[in-house]
Protein backbone atom coordinates (compact mmCIF):
# COMPACT_ATOMS: atom_id res chain seq x y z
CA UNK A 1 0.00 0.00 0.00
CA UNK A 2 2.54 2.45 0.89
CA UNK A 3 4.30 1.64 -2.57
CA UNK A 4 0.98 2.80 -4.37
CA UNK A 5 0.69 6.01 -1.74
CA UNK A 6 4.09 7.03 -2.89
CA UNK A 7 3.29 6.70 -6.49
CA UNK A 8 -0.31 9.05 -5.86
CA UNK A 9 -2.35 5.88 -6.77
CA UNK A 10 -5.11 4.84 -4.58
CA UNK A 11 -5.81 1.34 -5.23
CA UNK A 12 -10.06 1.91 -6.63
CA UNK A 13 -7.31 4.10 -8.99
CA UNK A 14 -5.58 1.41 -9.85
CA UNK A 15 -7.91 -0.74 -10.52
CA UNK A 16 -9.40 1.89 -12.98
CA UNK A 17 -6.51 2.10 -14.91
CA UNK A 18 -6.51 -2.27 -15.33
CA UNK A 19 -10.01 -2.46 -15.55
CA UNK A 20 -9.41 0.35 -18.52
CA UNK A 21 -5.94 -1.19 -20.37
CA UNK A 22 -8.52 -4.37 -20.38
CA UNK A 23 -10.86 -3.07 -22.23
CA UNK A 24 -8.64 -1.14 -24.41
CA UNK A 25 -6.51 -4.43 -25.10
CA UNK A 26 -9.94 -6.52 -25.69
CA UNK A 27 -11.43 -3.61 -28.02
CA UNK A 28 -8.01 -3.62 -30.18
CA UNK A 29 -8.00 -7.32 -30.69
CA UNK A 30 -11.98 -7.38 -31.65
CA UNK A 31 -11.28 -4.45 -34.35
CA UNK A 32 -8.17 -6.92 -35.24
CA UNK A 33 -10.08 -9.37 -36.00
CA UNK A 34 -12.93 -7.72 -37.65
CA UNK A 35 -10.13 -6.44 -40.40
CA UNK A 36 -9.11 -9.92 -40.65
CA UNK A 37 -12.61 -10.88 -41.57
CA UNK A 38 -13.05 -8.42 -43.67
CA UNK A 39 -9.99 -9.00 -45.51
CA UNK A 40 -10.93 -12.59 -45.65
CA UNK A 41 -14.47 -11.47 -47.69
CA UNK A 42 -12.12 -9.64 -50.43
CA UNK A 43 -9.71 -12.52 -50.66
CA UNK A 44 -12.47 -15.15 -51.05
CA UNK A 45 -14.34 -12.75 -53.74
CA UNK A 46 -11.12 -12.31 -55.78
CA UNK A 47 -11.57 -16.49 -56.15
CA UNK A 48 -14.86 -15.86 -57.60
CA UNK A 49 -13.71 -12.77 -59.80
CA UNK A 50 -11.19 -15.38 -61.40
CA UNK A 51 -13.75 -17.31 -61.86
CA UNK A 52 -16.45 -14.62 -63.42
CA UNK A 53 -13.64 -13.19 -65.68
CA UNK A 54 -13.37 -16.04 -67.32
CA UNK A 55 -17.27 -16.67 -67.75
CA UNK A 56 -17.32 -13.59 -69.24
CA UNK A 57 -14.47 -13.83 -71.52
CA UNK A 58 -16.39 -17.33 -72.61
CA UNK A 59 -19.34 -15.69 -73.53
CA UNK A 60 -18.21 -13.28 -76.08
CA UNK A 61 -16.87 -16.47 -78.38
CA UNK A 62 -20.08 -18.08 -77.20
CA UNK A 63 -21.98 -15.05 -78.98
CA UNK A 64 -19.84 -15.57 -81.86
CA UNK A 65 -20.00 -18.91 -83.37
CA UNK A 66 -24.12 -18.97 -82.68
CA UNK A 67 -23.85 -15.66 -85.08
CA UNK A 68 -23.15 -18.03 -88.11
CA UNK A 69 -26.02 -19.84 -87.59
CA UNK A 70 -28.86 -17.40 -86.06
CA UNK A 71 -29.09 -15.10 -88.59
CA UNK A 72 -32.18 -14.49 -87.38
CA UNK A 73 -32.01 -14.05 -83.61
CA UNK A 74 -30.49 -10.84 -83.19
CA UNK A 75 -32.53 -9.35 -80.50
CA UNK A 76 -31.17 -12.52 -78.16
CA UNK A 77 -27.45 -12.55 -79.55
CA UNK A 78 -27.52 -8.35 -78.74
CA UNK A 79 -29.27 -9.15 -75.36
CA UNK A 80 -26.19 -11.68 -74.29
CA UNK A 81 -24.02 -9.66 -75.00
CA UNK A 82 -25.72 -6.37 -73.36
CA UNK A 83 -26.23 -8.30 -70.30
CA UNK A 84 -22.45 -9.65 -70.24
CA UNK A 85 -21.26 -6.29 -70.47
CA UNK A 86 -23.29 -4.90 -67.19
CA UNK A 87 -22.28 -7.97 -65.38
CA UNK A 88 -18.56 -7.47 -65.98
CA UNK A 89 -19.36 -3.67 -64.79
CA UNK A 90 -21.03 -5.16 -61.40
CA UNK A 91 -18.07 -7.51 -60.90
CA UNK A 92 -15.69 -4.75 -61.70
CA UNK A 93 -17.59 -2.30 -58.82
CA UNK A 94 -18.05 -5.29 -56.52
CA UNK A 95 -14.42 -6.26 -56.34
CA UNK A 96 -13.64 -2.86 -55.10
CA UNK A 97 -15.83 -3.18 -51.86
CA UNK A 98 -16.46 -7.00 -51.66
CA UNK A 99 -18.16 -6.59 -48.19
CA UNK A 100 -20.37 -3.69 -49.61
CA UNK A 101 -23.89 -5.20 -49.31
CA UNK A 102 -25.50 -2.73 -52.66
CA UNK A 103 -22.31 -4.05 -54.45
CA UNK A 104 -22.62 -7.59 -53.98
CA UNK A 105 -26.38 -7.34 -54.83
CA UNK A 106 -26.10 -5.58 -57.72
CA UNK A 107 -24.27 -7.83 -59.23
CA UNK A 108 -26.47 -11.06 -58.21
CA UNK A 109 -29.21 -9.05 -60.27
CA UNK A 110 -26.77 -8.26 -63.05
CA UNK A 111 -25.46 -12.34 -63.51
CA UNK A 112 -28.94 -13.45 -62.58
CA UNK A 113 -30.00 -11.32 -66.05
CA UNK A 114 -26.95 -12.56 -67.88
CA UNK A 115 -28.40 -16.16 -66.64
CA UNK A 116 -31.65 -15.84 -67.85
CA UNK A 117 -30.18 -14.39 -71.53
CA UNK A 118 -27.83 -17.33 -71.92
CA UNK A 119 -30.96 -19.57 -71.14
CA UNK A 120 -33.04 -18.30 -73.74
CA UNK A 121 -29.66 -18.37 -75.97
CA UNK A 122 -29.40 -21.98 -75.38
CA UNK A 123 -33.15 -22.50 -75.61
CA UNK A 124 -33.17 -21.03 -79.39
CA UNK A 125 -30.37 -23.02 -80.09
CA UNK A 126 -32.22 -26.43 -80.14
CA UNK A 127 -33.82 -25.53 -83.22
CA UNK A 128 -30.60 -25.02 -85.35
CA UNK A 129 -29.38 -28.82 -85.54
CA UNK A 130 -26.16 -27.62 -87.16
CA UNK A 131 -25.32 -24.96 -84.01
CA UNK A 132 -25.91 -28.18 -82.04
CA UNK A 133 -23.24 -30.10 -83.50
CA UNK A 134 -20.75 -27.04 -84.31
CA UNK A 135 -17.24 -28.97 -82.41
CA UNK A 136 -16.37 -25.09 -80.90
CA UNK A 137 -19.92 -24.44 -79.85
CA UNK A 138 -19.66 -27.97 -78.04
CA UNK A 139 -16.26 -27.10 -76.85
CA UNK A 140 -17.75 -23.36 -75.30
CA UNK A 141 -20.41 -24.89 -73.64
CA UNK A 142 -18.56 -27.59 -72.04
CA UNK A 143 -15.97 -25.14 -71.12
CA UNK A 144 -19.30 -22.61 -69.35
CA UNK A 145 -20.35 -25.49 -67.85
CA UNK A 146 -16.96 -26.36 -66.04
CA UNK A 147 -16.45 -22.29 -65.19
CA UNK A 148 -20.10 -22.67 -63.90
CA UNK A 149 -19.22 -25.11 -61.09
CA UNK A 150 -16.01 -23.52 -60.32
CA UNK A 151 -18.35 -19.86 -59.73
CA UNK A 152 -20.36 -22.13 -57.40
CA UNK A 153 -17.70 -23.61 -55.27
CA UNK A 154 -15.99 -20.33 -54.99
CA UNK A 155 -19.56 -18.19 -53.82
CA UNK A 156 -19.68 -20.91 -51.43
CA UNK A 157 -16.43 -19.94 -49.98
CA UNK A 158 -16.96 -16.45 -50.38
CA UNK A 159 -20.39 -16.99 -48.39
CA UNK A 160 -18.76 -18.76 -45.65
CA UNK A 161 -16.50 -15.63 -44.83
CA UNK A 162 -19.19 -13.23 -45.00
CA UNK A 163 -20.96 -15.59 -42.37
CA UNK A 164 -17.74 -15.60 -39.99
CA UNK A 165 -17.66 -11.74 -40.57
CA UNK A 166 -21.42 -11.53 -39.65
CA UNK A 167 -21.20 -13.47 -36.65
CA UNK A 168 -18.72 -11.18 -35.45
CA UNK A 169 -19.95 -7.94 -36.30
CA UNK A 170 -23.59 -8.56 -35.06
CA UNK A 171 -22.53 -10.99 -31.88
CA UNK A 172 -22.39 -8.89 -28.62
CA UNK A 173 -20.44 -7.78 -27.01
CA UNK A 174 -18.27 -7.50 -30.53
CA UNK A 175 -20.69 -5.68 -31.94
CA UNK A 176 -20.10 -2.77 -29.76
CA UNK A 177 -16.67 -2.20 -31.45
CA UNK A 178 -18.13 -2.97 -34.95
CA UNK A 179 -20.42 -0.22 -34.71
CA UNK A 180 -17.93 2.19 -33.19
CA UNK A 181 -15.64 1.54 -35.68
CA UNK A 182 -18.28 1.57 -39.06
CA UNK A 183 -18.37 -2.54 -39.38
CA UNK A 184 -21.66 -3.51 -40.96
CA UNK A 185 -23.09 -6.98 -41.90
CA UNK A 186 -21.93 -8.28 -45.34
CA UNK A 187 -24.37 -9.27 -48.21
CA UNK A 188 -24.15 -13.46 -49.13
CA UNK A 189 -23.96 -13.49 -52.65
CA UNK A 190 -26.84 -15.84 -53.92
CA UNK A 191 -27.28 -18.07 -56.93
CA UNK A 192 -27.21 -15.96 -60.12
CA UNK A 193 -29.13 -18.23 -61.75
CA UNK A 194 -32.40 -16.92 -62.62
CA UNK A 195 -36.21 -18.91 -62.29
CA UNK A 196 -35.88 -18.48 -66.03
CA UNK A 197 -32.45 -20.06 -66.62
CA UNK A 198 -33.46 -22.92 -64.33
CA UNK A 199 -37.26 -23.68 -66.43
CA UNK A 200 -35.21 -22.88 -69.77
CA UNK A 201 -33.85 -26.35 -71.47
CA UNK A 202 -30.33 -26.84 -71.78
CA UNK A 203 -28.85 -27.73 -75.35
CA UNK A 204 -27.06 -31.02 -75.05
CA UNK A 205 -23.97 -30.71 -77.27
Amino acid sequence: MESLDALGLAPTTLLKWLLAAAVLAWAAWVYNRLVRLRNEIANAFAQIDVQLKRRYDLVPNLVEVARKYLQHERATLEAVTAARNTARAAADRAKQAPADPGLIGALAAADGVLGGALGRLMAVAEAYPELKADKTMRELSEELTHTENRVAFARQAFNDAVLDHNNAVQHFPSLIVARLTGFRPAAMLESTASDEERRAPRVQF
